[in-house]
């Protein structure tokens, strides 16, 4: 019976520690996606994402109406390029909430948008990520904008 006891007990603990390990991989993931964003560098905004991302982004308007914007990838990678360097820009996250299993997730990152720091916008980022070759790979980011 104590080995029974023991088993259970180690299964249950081994699962939630392999869950807490997956959900720092993500967050860990979101986050390298963002440095490599401020930091302008595409190469390690390339090397967290899949090469067929797929961006949206719904934005709330004054008049309470809203816009759907998409956006290929490699013109998200030149418009971060691009951005000339006497402006300053961070994407603040909030929080970073995940839901995963062993091959798809999901994380729910509430933020600030600063530009030359003033607040530009605010909204949620979600991001789809897949585990794919053993590393956590971003499928896609649906972002809203409210101003």
């Amino acid at each position: 019976m104590k080995t029974l006891t023991l088993i259970f007990t180690f299964l249950i603990f081994g699962h939630c520690a392999l869950a807490q390990s997956a959900t720092e991989e993500i967050s860990k993931t979101v986050k390298i996606f963002f440095d490599g964003m401020h930091s302008r560098d595409t190469l390690k905004i390339k090397s967290v994402c899949d090469k067929g991302l797929i961006l949206k982004s719904v934005y709330f308007k004054a008049d309470k109406s809203t816009t759907i914007k998409n956006e290929e990838f490699q013109v998200f990678l030149k418009s971060v390029m691009s951005i000339p360097e006497s402006i300053t820009f961070e994407e603040r996250l909030l929080d970073i909430k995940v839901q995963n299993d062993e091959l798809v997730a999901t994380a729910f990152t509430p933020y600030e948008f600063y530009l030359n720091q003033k607040i530009s916008h605010k909204g949620t980022n979600i991001f789809i990520l897949g585990k794919i070759d053993g590393s956590w790979k971003i499928l896609g980011i649906t972002d809203s904008r409210i101003k």
